[in-house]
């Protein structure tokens, strides 16, 4: 037999598991099931680098034990192949996207299959195939046609609301939404309502519907764009420009669920980080919503009016000097009183903390609040249109985390506070976000930091609210200690008295109301891009219909470019004659890329049903996932979206389980080992590392694909790129260049990114997987240093050597095993299914690499110790594990359901023990006893040796203290 080669071995078992489909689950079996779940990748162009499989080989261990141990596993892969970036090379190249994503496919598959992952290739589904997307279309259009009844506290159908309208008309009705959109009607008028007025009246129940809202334009791309794909008011692809701009979106009603959403944390076993980016993302608090009363332009008053004085000019960051006066404005009327209200404007805001309401001295809009026009005095016109424009160029994230810098413009408006009728100035600041509660906010300076530090940059009032408040001038005191004053009608009240007070109050004069608020806002829906689902959405008259059903799915049509029409419109604007029937116009957006992907685990389960998403007896058999593995990243985005869409299901008896993932474990991320060269600045001169002091330098990143263990191969580099073609080389004395190093996060622009492809032909696939797996703690960040694989790849050899000494023929023998050999092998058992069942996989391969180490040093060759040997090893390196089990006598191919190995712990069980013996607590020496000898036998041994002798100074034994298994003490 030839010496241990992987790239045969590999090949081989590659080959034979694609042609026995070896991992294909069945949707029936007496055998438990497993559903073990990786995050399914996008098809990018560039492939893998090392950094990818990290998830997929710790999720292919636990796939491969847990079929050792009896059960039915399911382990599926597929791709989320609809997204921008093929869209973006379709624009440049002209290319259909579908082209380039199928090639890309291509690319992913023979990677994955190449590191021999245990998926089960005939469930594979696409998000951008129709036979997938009918089904996404298929759940969005249940959503549309859904309402969130809060009296049963979930979605029903439309046709259960409609019933109700013509029964009884809209009164009584509770649904989730703003009921400040929904018409009130009698059961009379709805019978009179036309097809058309019936629907408007419909919309805003919608659990997926259309509304103005505020979305990241980029006009480069021609799309919206999520506030993930925005950074500095740029977007992440292309480097354009984004604003916040108003336009007709799609959203789908997923506040509707956030108190579910947040209960259903407590149920799962996830990630703390995790759960808690989704409770802050989702943001419930307890508050009351209040409503300040718009001042008109001009207010008479007893006294004289409040105006929009020139004095009200713009305030932004850098001119707090034209700030208006507000003590003198406001003494301008004898009373609030006096100050009439402007015939119905008012501005809500919502606050955990009505307390402090006496304290409220502006308000603070957001740029985009639905009454800026109307408020807007002329004289602060041309302030606040400057101030907006320069805010649309802000993404919301920028907004949201940019604490430092004050901003902010006043409007020329003012309010009434509604439980002292004192005027207070609107001012508007990007600070505040439209879609965030009501867009508006009460500022209360003397106990919240952000607004302190706008109201001392703007000279606005600071008064404080309670006598336990210090240091006001120099900073917020938020405490809710102490008790009120300047605070009217909770003037030396507490905290805990003045805040029912307050709500009641508000209630009883129409100005507020008690309410629970959520931060997390609906989700917007749809894309002006053309790679993604078609809504399933036409126009008649200008109103929204879901097409039918039986018309799924809805194909992208063939368009002539990639791009927005001159007009403006998404792509699919460009379809020729596209219309619903030949009739009607269908909508141009696409979904979100997160569509596809929030209920493709389900698609897995019954990948090729026509009649169904998922069949009935599929989804309750294999239920919820059992195992989730993928990056903390998408905490607030796919992971939320995908236990909303769950939720939906589950309230039309879609689905069976509580949860769609029960448990989720975050992979770190594996980071570069980038190499440097030094280049004398000035100059094509480079100098290595030992000698770079001596000169002027500047470190540039280089390929580590031409390097070895620091050492670049000057040759190569000078053919890398053509500018170092005449390079020239200060060398070590030995005449190597070496170059410097450090961990970095891997990326093409820092040339540090590593091909499995490479690494695979050089060492195999089962020493990558090993390696991988070796460089530590799973849910970690760790550096890759690709010298260490040489190491994993030794061990595999030594491995193959216990059953092939000195890579010669078999030579596994039928000898029984000693008791030395059965400690050593139960003592791995042992460990191992305890690393995997705690993730502990590193773990594992150090106990590996001890093992094969005793064993070589036992000489063991033995089929009772290295038979069980090869199962504990195969979820590791399943290629080398395979071959030789089918040497060992096995059926070819057969290891994946051989059984796991069981543990004996009589095995680890010492015959001896040895014992320190004390005098008095201080260690003498020690004495070697029988592991079953009792207390009374060892401590007569002890005395009637010459250990007291020896050691007690004459002195008799007053008593002997035995622990057993531990020590022998001598007290004298």
């Amino acid at each position: 037999m030839p010496a241990y080669r992987p790239e045969e071995i590999e090949k081989k078992w590659q080959a034979h598991w694609k042609a026995h489909r070896t991992f294909q689950a069945q949707n029936h079996s007496e055998k438990p099931k497993y559903y073990v779940l990786d995050m399914f990748p996008y098809p990018s162009g560039a492939g893998l680098h090392v950094g990818h499989p990290l998830g997929y080989i710790a999720s292919d261990i636990v796939t491969r034990y847990k079929r050792l141990r009896g059960f039915n596993v399911l382990h599926p892969m597929g791709f989320d192949s609809f997204g921008l970036p093929a869209e973006q090379y379709a624009i440049q190249t002209g290319q259909h996207p579908a082209l380039t994503t199928e090639k890309n496919i291509e690319t992913y598959v023979q990677q994955l299959s190449s590191l021999g992952f245990s998926y089960d290739w005939s469930r594979e589904v696409r998000t951008s195939d129709a036979s997938y997307y009918k089904w996404t279309q298929w759940i969005f259009l249940k959503l549309f046609n859904s309402w969130y009844n809060l009296d049963t506290n979930k979605a029903e159908p439309l046709t259960e609301l409609t019933a109700r309208f013509a029964a009884s008309g809209s009164d009584g009705i509770r649904a989730a939404g703003d009921d400040g959109d929904r018409l009130s009607f009698s059961a009379g008028q709805w019978q009179l309502f036309t097809e058309k007025q019936k629907l408007a009246a419909v919309l805003p129940y919608r659990l997926a519907y259309q509304q103005d809202t505020f979305v990241n334009w980029c006009p480069g791309l021609g799309t919206v764009l999520s506030n993930d794909e925005v950074k500095d008011g740029l977007s992440e692809r292309g480097g354009f420009p984004v604003e916040r701009r108003l336009m007709p979106q799609w959203n789908l009603r997923i506040t509707a669920y956030a108190d579910r959403l947040l209960q259903g944390l407590d149920q799962l076993d996830w990630p703390d980080a995790v759960k808690e980016m989704q409770r802050n993302w989702i943001g419930k608090s307890i508050g009351a919503e209040v409503t300040f009363p718009v001042l008109p332009a001009r207010a008479s008053g007893a006294a004289g009016q409040v105006s929009d004085t020139p004095a009200a000019a713009s305030a932004t960051s850098g001119t707090p000097s034209d700030t208006p006066d507000v003590a003198s404005e406001a003494s301008k009327a004898t009373s609030g009183a006096a100050l009439s209200s402007s015939g119905g404007s008012e501005i809500k805001v919502y606050t955990t903390r009505v307390d402090t309401i006496y304290g409220a001295t502006f308000l603070v809009l957001a740029p985009e609040h639905e009454l800026v026009d109307v408020i807007t005095t002329p004289a602060q016109r041309a302030a606040v249109d400057e101030y907006i424009a320069a805010t649309k160029r802000r993404s919301e994230r920028d907004r949201m985390t940019d604490v430092k810098a004050v901003s902010g413009v006043f409007t020329g408006a003012y309010a009434l506070n509604p439980v002292n009728n004192e005027p207070v100035q609107i001012w508007l600041a990007d600070y505040v976000l439209a879609g965030y509660g009501t867009g508006a906010v009460m500022a209360v300076p003397s106990g919240d930091q952000r607004d302190w530090l706008f109201a001392t940059h703007f000279g606005l009032p600071i008064p404080a609210i309670s006598d336990a408040q210090k240091d006001i001038d120099q900073q917020a005191d938020p405490t809710k200690e102490g008790r009120y004053i300047n605070s009217g009608i909770i003037n030396r009240l507490t905290y805990k008295e003045a805040t029912p007070k307050l709500i009641a109050f508000l209630e009883e004069k129409g100005l507020g109301k008690g309410k629970v608020n959520f931060r997390q806002r609906d989700a917007i829906f749809g894309r002006q891009r053309y790679w993604g689902e078609p809504i399933p959405i036409y126009y008649k008259d200008g109103t929204a219909y879901g097409i039918a059903e039986s018309d799924l799915p809805l194909v992208l049509p063939e368009i002539d470019e990639y791009k927005p029409t001159e007009t403006g419109e998404p792509p699919l604007g460009r379809a020729q004659n596209w219309l619903y029937r030949d009739k009607y116009p269908y909508e141009l957006s696409t979904m979100p890329g997160w569509a596809g992907s929030s209920w493709y685990y389900l698609r897995y389960m019954d990948p090729t049903n026509e009649a169904r998403f998922v069949s009935e007896e599929a989804e309750q058999y294999w239920g919820s996932v059992d195992l989730y593995m993928g990056g903390a990243e998408h905490a607030t985005g796919h992971l939320l979206y995908a236990r909303f869409w769950y939720l939906f299901l589950k309230d039309l008896g879609l689905v069976s389980s509580g949860e769609p993932f029960q448990k989720l474990i975050n992979q770190g991320m594996i980071l570069g080992r980038s190499n440097f060269v030094y280049r004398i600045n000035g100059t094509n001169k480079f100098v290595t590392l030992g000698k770079k002091d001596q000169y002027e330098t500047t470190a540039l990143h280089v390929d580590v694909s031409i390097l070895e263990n620091d050492v670049l191969d000057m040759e190569a580099f000078r053919k890398w790129r053509p500018d170092y073609n005449e390079a020239e080389f200060i060398t070590e004395d030995n005449g190597t260049y070496v170059s410097g190093w450090e961990v970095e996060k891997m990326s093409k622009a820092k040339f540090n990114v590593v091909n499995p492809d490479v690494l695979i032909g050089k060492y195999g696939a089962d020493a990558l997987r090993l390696y991988e797996m070796f460089l530590g703690p799973l849910e970690q960040y760790k550096p890759w240093n690709t010298n260490g694989i040489s190491g994993v790849s030794g061990f595999l050899k030594k491995l193959w050597r216990l059953f092939h000494p000195e890579d010669g023929p078999l030579a596994v023998t039928d000898e029984p095993a000693t008791p030395a050999e059965l400690k050593v092998l139960h003592r791995a058992i042992q460990k191992v299914q305890e690393d995997i069942e705690k993730f502990s996989f590193n773990t594992s391969v150090s106990l590996f690499m001890i093992t094969v180490n005793e064993l070589t040093a036992l000489k063991c060759h033995k089929r009772a110790i290295l038979e069980p040997l090869v199962l504990l090893v195969s979820p590791y390196a399943p290629h080398l594990a395979e071959e030789l089990w089918q040497e060992l006598g096995h059926e070819a191919g057969s290891i994946s359901h051989a059984g796991y190995p069981e543990f004996r712990e009589e095995f680890l069980v010492e015959d001896t023990v040895v014992y320190p013996l004390a005098i008095n607590g201080k260690v003498r020496e020690q004495m070697q006893f029988a592991a079953a000898a009792t207390a009374a036998e060892i401590e007569t041994a002890v005395l009637a040796s010459d250990f007291l002798a020896k050691h007690g100074e004459g002195k008799s034994a007053k008593k002997v203290i035995v622990v057993p298994g531990r020590m022998v003490n001598v007290v004298v």
